[in-house]
């Protein structure tokens, strides 16, 4: 970030109150190069309309108003930028999640739009990369989901009796371990599956792994197979750790994980459950970076994303899935 960019909260509370310089921030990161363009006609004839911080295109047959927020995940908010970059700053840098209560009481706003705005920078948050992991991986699951002693009668009636796992949600990751001699902290990648069968995991695993790689699973069979891999493997019943064998950096992991379920956002329905994992596994990743530079990281990826109520209640022609 350059020079007197906020460093702390209270800094960006003070810095973004200027409803100028949100507007001028976020018409940087959608039009880097300085180009305003018309998202209605793609024209580059566009004119500014200062007293309401908008932009008008001056084609003929166009004259469309928009403004920064268009085509980013702020995109129709009532919502001032001022309490939107506040917010992404809170949600990107609490440890163990801010939940939408908390958020709602911090900006002034209702807790189903603080709601709304937690799942839109979640999506923010997701980070994409083309870079398999390499050197020592892990790769384990976890279930999330209460117990069925604490379930309603008619929640409980909907799950057969089995083990423990029926009825939870499943939670597959992958985690390349750091380097300290290297300067490089261990990096997660973590999605949520259907099940704990081959099917679902082995592609993931082949997909992000780099092959001839170091892999340390647990005794599971739905691990046999990957002969691409310098695969070792460890009964959890015997022992955790055997040289280098373990999956000891995912369980730290998933403890982080739940506790900010548990603690924070105490229950989760399970078609939200991926936007969660991806704003674990953001922080986690950049747990390093200081809090300007993951509020640095997030704000480019609030362009060219978006999503309604609609579609995150389940009711648009998205829907809700686990690929989402």
């Amino acid at each position: 970030m350059n020079a007197g960019n906020p460093k702390t909260l209270t800094e960006a509370v003070v810095r973004y109150a200027d409803l100028d310089v949100c507007h001028a921030y976020m018409a940087s990161l959608k039009w880097p190069d300085g180009c305003v363009k018309c998202p209605k006609c793609g024209g580059e004839n566009v004119g500014i309309i200062s007293t309401r911080r908008m932009f008008k295109c001056r084609n003929k047959e166009c004259h469309k108003q928009f403004s920064a927020k268009v085509g980013t995940v702020f995109e129709d908010s009532p919502l001032g930028l001022d309490k939107w970059f506040v917010a992404v700053w809170c949600i990107t840098n609490a440890k163990n999640g801010i939940s939408s209560c908390e958020l709602a009481r911090a900006l002034g706003v209702t807790q189903k739009s603080a709601w709304f705005m937690l799942h839109r920078v979640r999506l923010a948050m997701k980070r994409e990369s083309f870079d398999k992991l390499t050197g020592e991986v892990e790769s384990d699951e976890t279930f999330i989901g209460g117990k069925a002693v604490n379930m309603s009668k008619s929640r409980r009636a909907r799950h057969p009796a089995g083990t423990g796992f029926v009825g939870k949600e499943v939670v597959h990751g992958l985690i390349q371990r750091g380097d300290k001699a290297k300067g490089k902290a261990s990096k997660v990648i973590a999605t949520v599956v259907p099940n704990t069968k081959k099917k679902s995991l082995l592609p993931i695993i082949r997909t992000n792994v780099e092959p001839g790689t170091y892999l340390a699973t647990d005794t599971a069979g739905a691990y046999s197979g990957l002969t691409e891999f310098i695969h070792e493997t460890i009964d959890h019943a015997e022992a955790y750790v055997r040289g280098r064998c373990h999956t000891n950096g995912l369980e730290n992991f998933w403890s982080l994980f739940k506790r900010s379920v548990n603690g924070t956002y105490v229950a989760i329905d399970a078609p939200h459950l991926f936007r969660y994992v991806d704003e674990q596994v953001f922080r986690f990743n950049e747990r390093k970076t200081n809090d300007a530079g993951r509020f640095a990281l997030v704000m480019p990826g609030v362009v060219g994303k978006r999503i309604t109520y609609k579609q995150l209640i389940g009711a648009g022609p998205e829907g809700l899935r686990y690929d989402a």
